[in-house]
């Protein structure tokens, strides 16, 4: 497999394995991180998330719709500055309202079976992240970046 073959797989691995994430919003005067469930779409170009209506990321994204996202493989020991992978995720979030949510929640839901219930409270929102760049680290300084056009 070449290198960027390589390099796409770990990803894909990253964005399929791992179920949580660090969101990064804008509080104002400084970010404002998060720790989320999320599911991406195949082809890596939208990201879901779900809050509470009530909660300080959802009155952050209100004001300002830019995120990051930061998925990781660490497990926390000295092995991870040679193995261990991270992507962050630049983008723009938006509630989903009826098909579009239906469609999203059911990949979500797919890769999240346990947050049925948090996903069918009236105070839920189904958020996706349309994304603008990824930029994968490896190795602890290798960096590659992903760019996608919108449409």
């Amino acid at each position: 497999m070449d290198e960027t073959a390589k390099n796409r797989n770990t990803l894909d691995e990253l964005c399929r394995d791992q179920q949580l994430a660090v969101l990064a919003t804008n509080a104002g005067n400084a970010p404002y991180t998060s720790l989320v469930a999320f599911a991406a779409t195949p082809d890596l170009h939208r990201f879901y998330f779900m809050t509470a209506r009530n909660t300080r990321k959802w009155s952050y994204l209100a004001s300002n719709h830019q995120v990051s996202l930061l998925i990781d493989n660490r497990h926390n020991t000295s092995d991870d500055f040679s193995q261990a992978a991270a992507a962050t995720v630049l983008g723009s979030a938006a509630e989903l309202h009826d098909q579009a949510r239906k469609a999203a929640l059911a990949l979500f839901l797919e890769k999240h079976p346990g947050l049925t219930e948090f996903a069918s409270a009236p105070d839920t929102a189904l958020l996706q992240i349309q994304v603008d760049s990824i930029y994968l680290v490896t190795c602890f300084q290798n960096i590659i970046e992903y760019h996608w056009n919108r449409p």
